[in-house]
């Protein structure tokens, strides 16, 4: 079974703390972790996405104008991913280019509008992990459509995050209770 790794997020407008749509010290908590599970990955041979929300300044059209400020808009430092991450994905890109694929998204889900799923199924994945913030929109959307597209789903616990700890631990239950994901403390 191929599996990947989608690292959904982990930017510096969503996690540091001059972000403008930060998930504070919990999404800050998560850095390492993902850092670990994304070398691990890498040395395993598998594949790593890295899947970012982008915007353009004064785009009327996109439906989150009006639920959260401007964030991750393109070309910024707020769109840069977060700490050591960053460096790490850098240097995979030369080292394992086949293996790292960096991509945009513009909705909470990395399915939406995107063609993640075309890649997936070129490569053979089946199994897709999944690492971020905030765990209860955009992984929790990447989740719904991962379960509806028939891919198996694994969470690692201490690489997700929200702003919203109620919520983050109800889309905890919801990926195990309702889309049969498995939920794993790596």
């Amino acid at each position: 079974m191929n599996r990947a790794l989608l690292i959904i997020d982990y930017t510096n407008d969503f996690v540091a703390e001059e972000g403008t749509l930060n998930c504070g010290v919990a999404g800050r908590s998560v850095a390492g972790p993902i850092v670990k599970l994304t070398r691990k990955f890498l040395g395993n041979g598998d594949y790593v996405f890295v899947i970012n929300d982008i915007h353009y300044p004064n785009d009327t059209y996109h439906p989150e104008n009006g639920l959260f400020p401007p964030h991750n808009l393109a070309g910024t430092w707020g769109r840069q991913l977060y700490g050591e991450l960053e460096s790490v994905i850098e240097e995979s890109k030369k080292k394992y280019a086949e293996l790292v694929l960096v991509m945009d998204k513009t909705r909470y889900s990395a399915f939406a509008g995107t063609d993640l799923e075309i890649r997936l199924r070129e490569r053979n994945i089946t199994e897709l992990h999944l690492a971020g913030v905030c765990t209860d929109i955009c992984i929790l959307h990447t989740a719904v459509d991962a379960y509806n597209k028939g891919f198996n789903i694994v969470v690692h616990k201490n690489t997700v995050q929200s702003f919203d700890q109620a919520g983050h631990q109800w889309a905890l239950r919801h990926f195990k209770n309702s889309l049969g994901a498995t939920i794993v403390d790596e």
